[in-house]
């Protein structure tokens, strides 16, 4: 069996325009995903009792679910009850929606971690409720959590792949896309994953080194 990677290397363009769609796709849902994480975890932890039951019936629908049927129900289930959305928009939808259950209990983690003391020593410096968590429980929650948060990013940017399935042009999409013009699987789906696995090394350093500066704080 001989090996040909130039094959596949000539559709460069192809794969770096995956690669771009990957880390897109990547950052819209990670910025919206954790706003949606704090907002819910904070209605999880201090929200009215029916706020807290519509929140946690949310987390317990997307954690126990498969992400590509989430992804299918948004895609071709929502224009059924006439809303239509483009590839894209359903897949940033879905990935939102994904990364803001698991990081809702996860930064939930870091709240309940915070110290009764701490909470009462800003409540005594008359801090209302809103900076009482803003400034002095989000903060230290993130840094207890944030490796975990960090590794919950990371495979949804790998789940982004399931999204070649309507025909996002992904990565993966890119990969499928040249095996099928030159039929050599293994080199592409090769280079696919060694460029997963850049990205993947690539965003952690990246979010280490981001979270303390401009999440929590040194």
């Amino acid at each position: 069996m001989e090996f040909d990677f130039g094959a596949v290397l000539v559709d460069w363009r192809l794969l770096a325009k995956g690669v771009a769609w990957t880390i897109g796709l990547t950052a819209i849902a990670t910025l919206i995903g954790m706003g949606v994480g704090v907002a819910c975890a904070w209605a999880r932890s201090s929200g009215p009792a029916w706020l807290r039951w519509v929140v946690g019936a949310y987390v317990e629908l997307i954690r126990n679910t498969p992400f590509i049927v989430q992804l299918f129900f948004i895609f071709f289930g929502l224009p059924a009850a006439g809303v239509k959305l483009t590839p894209e928009t359903a897949s940033i939808i879905a990935m939102v929606a994904n990364l803001g259950a698991y990081a809702t209990e996860i930064i939930r983690a870091g709240i309940e971690a915070t110290p009764k003391g701490q909470i009462e020593a800003a409540v005594s410096l008359a801090l209302n409720k809103m900076q009482v968590f803003l400034r002095v429980v989000l903060p230290p929650a993130l840094k207890k959590v944030w490796p975990a948060m960090v590794s919950q990013i990371i495979i949804v940017m790998l789940g982004s792949a399931v999204c070649s399935q309507i025909s996002v042009e992904e990565l993966s999409y890119a990969a499928n896309l040249i095996q099928s013009r030159n039929f050599r699987a293994f080199e592409a789906f090769i280079i696919a994953t060694v460029l997963y696995l850049a990205l993947s090394v690539g965003l952690r350093r990246l979010l280490n080194w981001a979270g303390p500066r401009w999440f929590f704080g040194r």
